[in-house]
């Protein structure tokens, strides 16, 4: 019990994270991330067996990657709180791990808004 009072916290919001990042992907599968792959000069003929799959489902797909993007943002404010009480002895929430959660976020939002704006 005593070696889970140590652990850093913050691993909720780095799910949350990759939960709207996975979900953004399989929204934009269909149409934006054809047409960013394409501009980038890369191939995505790959995606037909993510998109043809994945389409039926995308406004599920987008309100399930809006609430984890939601919700995260949530426990990512909580860190950013807990680390400015936090002491020099404290349990606090490493940086690093707030700033690869806040980047997770924004790459989970701008997937979510070109599979929302572009299918």
């Amino acid at each position: 019990m005593a070696g889970d009072a140590r652990r850093p916290k913050g691993f909720g919001a780095i799910s949350l994270a990759l939960g709207g990042i996975a979900s953004g992907f399989l929204a934009a599968t269909c149409c934006a991330l054809p047409m960013l792959l394409a501009s980038a000069g890369l191939g995505s003929a790959w995606l037909v067996g993510i998109a043809v799959p994945a389409a039926p489902y995308r406004l599920w797909f987008v309100a399930f990657g809006a609430i984890s993007l939601v919700a995260g943002g949530v426990l990512l404010a909580r860190q950013q709180m807990r680390a400015a009480r936090c002491g020099a002895d404290g349990l606090c929430v490493p940086a690093s791990l707030r700033f690869v959660t806040l980047i997770g976020l924004l790459l989970a939002a701008v997937l979510l808004w070109l599979g929302y704006r572009y299918a």
